[in-house]
């Protein structure tokens, strides 16, 4: 039995990425028009994929504006593009607000089990970004060999 992958795996393969990418796009400009913000377009190659845990998306918008956006497997964010020079500096400041978010939340006094869930979520997905940001083969560039 051979191992290695079929042309027709790795089709499927490059084929589900390339709809999950689609998928997080989506979701980042939702999440910017129902903040009120409209995107116009996206600045690909400051951009970063990582399917299927986040995508980190340089998005600008139709008042030229520019927005880091998140989208993946954590909760959808975005902040002005001047908090953070690169999408891996962004994942670092969106570890950051999370946590400093979280705290906010259980220092307010958790009355209820959803805010208590929403913070350990942030806690927990906080700490998985921040864990990507400190791996620099996640950050190489794609030309480099």
């Amino acid at each position: 039995m051979s191992e290695q992958l079929t042309q027709e795996q790795i089709q499927q393969m490059e084929q589900a990425r390339a709809q999950w990418v689609r998928a997080q796009f989506q979701k980042a400009n939702e999440h910017l028009a129902s903040k009120g913000i409209i995107p116009d377009n996206v600045t690909v190659a400051d951009s970063r994929y990582l399917p299927p845990f986040f995508a980190v998306w340089k998005l600008n918008t139709k008042d030229k504006q520019t927005f880091w956006v998140i989208s993946g497997d954590v909760p959808t964010d975005h902040m002005a593009v001047s908090a953070a020079k690169d999408a891996r500096e962004a994942v670092r400041s969106f570890s950051l607000h999370w946590q400093l978010k979280a705290q906010q939340i259980i220092d307010s006094g958790i009355n209820d089990q959803t805010k208590l869930d929403f913070a350990n979520l942030l806690i927990k997905r906080a700490h998985g970004l921040y864990e990507m940001f400190e791996k620099d083969e996640l950050w190489q560039e794609s030309t480099a060999n």
